[in-house]
């Protein structure tokens, strides 16, 4: 799915599809995080392989929200790898990529400090 949006901060989502996410018309094939202002940057190694060093990584972006996109579909990572978001008061939200993508879009468009760390399948 293509997405249109126009930004001041850069880092849009412009588009999804299975295997690949598009930032700023840029393709990716791999999980990523985006944030306003910042290059995307490798991310996670797919749900299974998920670590708390992925969310200590996060947490040094110093967003106020995080969108965990968990690929094709919402599934939830183990509550103790959420612990460095938790501890540092950083508010997240799980939800499929699609959904994570479209989100992340409207936040970062009103201006919020958003991450979206985005899985593939």
């Amino acid at each position: 799915m293509k997405l249109q949006l126009d930004s001041q901060e850069g880092m849009a989502i412009t588009g999804y599809g299975e295997g690949w996410f598009a930032v700023n018309e840029r393709r990716y094939a791999v999980s990523i995080v985006v944030m306003p202002g910042r290059l995307p940057q490798d991310w996670g190694g797919g749900f299974a392989a998920l670590s708390v060093s992925d969310f200590e990584m996060l947490r040094a972006l110093a967003p106020d929200v995080v969108l965990i996109g968990t690929g094709a579909r919402q599934r939830f990572p183990d509550p103790r790898l959420l612990s460095p978001l938790i501890e540092a008061r950083i508010g997240f939200e799980i939800m499929d990529s699609p959904a994570a993508c479209r989100t992340y879009n409207i936040l970062m468009a009103e201006g919020r400090r958003v991450a979206a760390a985005l899985l593939l399948d």
